[in-house]
């Protein structure tokens, strides 16, 4: 599994934001130039975030966003999930229920399934505060 340049500069995305937390709406030019990111990806970035509820956004002269949940209630997993779209290792696992003809008979599937579970429950286990706490 590979986590997307999406996927990671989300996350750094959120990071700056919980370290900005106290500071109300930041703008993404600021973002931009603390995270090395420019802005015009990070605009590309901000539709998932919003879709996700994580974000809040502000328009005009002090425009900008912050978290929508203060940093220990936002998990690794939501940002990357919202990002990614998915963390499901094979394809077949994406439809709920799975619908590959094969999968009763799939000696691989429970691999794949032990995979899923153990990225998905430790990306959950990491909030926001969590990394700016070092506590990783």
């Amino acid at each position: 599994m590979k986590i997307s340049t999406r996927g990671r500069y989300s996350l750094r995305m959120m990071i700056d934001l919980a370290q900005n937390y106290d500071n109300g709406f930041v703008a993404l030019k600021d973002i931009s130039e603390r995270q090395e990111i420019s802005k015009k990806y990070l605009e590309q970035i901000v539709p998932f975030l919003n879709r996700s509820n994580l974000l809040i956004a502000n328009k005009g002269h002090m425009g900008g966003y912050k978290l929508a949940r203060k940093p220990s209630e936002i998990t690794v997993r939501e940002i990357l999930v919202s990002a990614e779209g998915s963390l499901t290792p094979v394809s077949c696992m994406d439809n709920n229920p799975n619908i590959c003809e094969k999968c009763d008979d799939c000696l691989t599937l429970p691999i794949y399934k032990g995979l899923y579970e153990a990225v998905n429950n430790y990306f959950e286990s990491i909030t926001l505060e969590d990394i700016l706490t070092k506590n990783v």
